[in-house]
């Protein structure tokens, strides 16, 4: 077998892309996609079309389309897999909890008026407590939540608390920090802050019994991929899935429930705003990555506001 299947059998490989060809091609189980990765798939020229045909429908409503375009960009997904879609809030709420439902229960209305079973539907935004809160409340209300731009473990903790269904701990974005500050152009999986950091969120999530799932995502290579066999999910690009198919490596698994049960005991802990915004300060990584991250996905959303405008312009 494949590295990817061996790692099929162990972990449920998810595909980071909203590039539908790819998805049809790899046949993932689930899908995830974020501003960026929109972004990518409907500047694409064959997409012009449709573009501005939704300009059209919502009245050059730069917002309205973005929205439309993000949800018909999901429903097209799920009818080539059989599991889940991955959905992202305006990266401009990720310090706005209010703002955030509003968004999160718009998204929802709008897939379900598309016959979309909402099981079938994770509501993505960013690890910041306001985030964390909306998800809190949206948990109780059925609608499922993927924390993502989760890099430190004082968020992995409150996601816990507050119920969340799944989280995104970044891997490759810790090791590139990593890199920098340590200036090393190689780190094995061994040393790797980010492998290290999915490997310990998992461990307490499964010593102490929370349901939230852990998805490792943002990977560099197929080295750290392995280092995480056993993960509950990875999402991964198409390329480093295509890596993988064509592998013939061993696949060990690294991560298990009774794997975590041997490990050492870690205190169960819950976390305050204030503890949290302590931790926060305290966690240079997180302090660092996490505004870029956000900055990153407002970018990538206000490069499709351009391209809409110069069709509207048209």
């Amino acid at each position: 077998m494949s590295a990817l299947q061996q790692l099929r059998t162990m972990t449920t490989i998810v595909a980071d892309t909203g590039d539908l060809a790819a998805i049809a091609r790899l046949k993932p189980i689930d899908a995830t996609t974020n501003p960026s990765l929109i972004t990518k798939a409907l500047i694409h020229p064959d997409n012009q079309g449709m573009l501005s045909e939704t300009m059209s429908r919502h009245n050059g409503d730069v917002d309205a389309v973005i929205d439309a375009l993000t949800i018909q960009v999901g429903c097209d997904i799920l009818e080539l897999i059989e599991g889940r879609v991955s959905t992202e809030v305006d990266a401009r709420l990720s310090y706005d909890t209010q703002a955030t439902i509003d968004k999160a229960l718009a998204f929802m209305d709008a897939y379900q008026k598309a016959g979309v079973d909402s099981e079938r539907v994770l509501i993505k935004m960013a690890a910041t407590w306001q985030g964390i809160e909306a998800a809190r409340y949206l948990e109780t209300q059925n609608i499922h939540c993927n924390l993502t731009l989760l890099f430190g473990q004082h968020q992995a903790i409150a996601c816990a608390d507050a119920g969340v269904t799944l989280i995104s701990p970044f891997v490759g974005r810790i090791l590139d920090w990593q890199k920098r500050q340590q200036s090393r152009q190689n780190v094995p999986a061994s040393d790797d802050m980010g492998v290290q950091s999915v490997k310990l969120i998992y461990q307490y999530y499964k010593q102490h019994g929370y349901q939230t799932q852990v998805m490792g995502a943002s990977f560099r290579s197929t080295e750290q991929i392995l280092a995480l066999a056993g993960c509950d999910l990875l999402t991964i690009a198409p390329n480093l899935i295509d890596e993988l198919a064509a592998m013939d490596t061993e696949v060990t698994r690294q991560l298990s429930p009774s794997m975590s049960m041997d490990m050492k005991a870690m205190t169960q802990v819950s976390l305050t705003h204030e503890e949290f915004s302590a931790a926060y300060q305290q966690d240079k990584v997180t302090q660092d990555l996490l505004p870029k991250g956000i900055d990153g996905f407002i970018g990538a959303r206000d490069e499709l506001a351009k391209t809409l405008a110069a069709i509207r312009g048209q």
